[in-house]
């Protein structure tokens, strides 16, 4: 079994004040040496300055701050793990619908040689009231079963935020981004792809998904559906057609 001396948590935010400090609070001591990287992208309700208030109050944690340069959760995962100092990279994301407590099963997961990519997934469990549309419930379904196909390997959810690896491997996975391009603005994808080319063992890690209580999604169902339709046809022709 695999130990590993520290992890990063990466909590990208954009208008999520209120889920700040409970991040903190409910992140377990599964590790010795944990890094707590908030990435704060663009918010307009203090999220950033709330942070930094979080930071302060907290100094027996390893709490950094940062602000991203570009635009979207892609930008923001990827500048935050570029500067994550861990052995194990962990994404968690500020609404919290992932509840941190089930953060140590993905490490175990990785430990135990389970896989070397962990991808969280929502729709094996029941889910809370209210925490998934119902169009958005079919959609991830859907896609689920086209990106399956496109890279001949199973999974039941593409698109949860939660995802594990080791930064050894994103080392790697990001030496061959460029293979994929730009095209990913949420970074689920880049990260999929990636660890199916460098033929990473991927396993899927059922989460009990929670309703949101601070806050709005940031995703739109049709702006961001027609996103990854065209995200499947660029799949089809790079990975498929060829």
């Amino acid at each position: 079994m695999e130990e590993f001396a520290s992890a990063t948590i990466v909590i990208p935010a954009r208008n999520e004040r209120g889920n700040i400090e409970p991040a903190v609070l409910r992140i377990p001591d599964f590790c010795s040496d944990i890094e707590i990287i908030f990435i704060e992208g663009h918010s307009q309700d203090g999220t950033f300055e709330e942070m930094e208030r979080v930071k302060q109050a907290y100094p027996s944690k390893d709490i950094k701050v940062m602000r991203q340069p570009g635009k979207g959760k892609a930008d923001a995962v990827f500048t935050a793990f570029d500067a994550a100092r861990g052995d194990v990279l962990i994404i968690l994301d500020a609404d919290l619908t992932m509840p941190p407590e089930q953060i140590p099963k993905f490490v175990e997961a990785l430990r135990e040689g389970k896989g070397e990519f962990v991808n969280g997934s929502r729709l094996v469990y029941p889910m809370d009231d209210g925490a998934m549309r119902f169009l958005n419930l079919i959609a991830n379904k859907i896609f689920s079963y086209l990106f399956s196909w496109l890279l001949n390997q199973r999974y039941t959810d593409t698109l949860c935020g939660t995802k594990v690896l080791r930064r050894s491997d994103y080392q790697r996975l990001k030496a061959g981004k460029a293979y994929f391009g730009d095209f990913d603005p949420f970074g689920d994808f880049d990260l999929i792809f990636g660890a199916s080319k460098l033929n990473l063992k991927t396993v899927d890690l059922p989460i009990r998904y929670a309703a949101r209580t601070y806050g709005e999604t940031q995703i739109s169902r049709f702006r961001h559906g027609w996103m990854l339709l065209k995200m499947v046809a660029f799949a089809f022709f790079k990975i498929k057609a060829i």
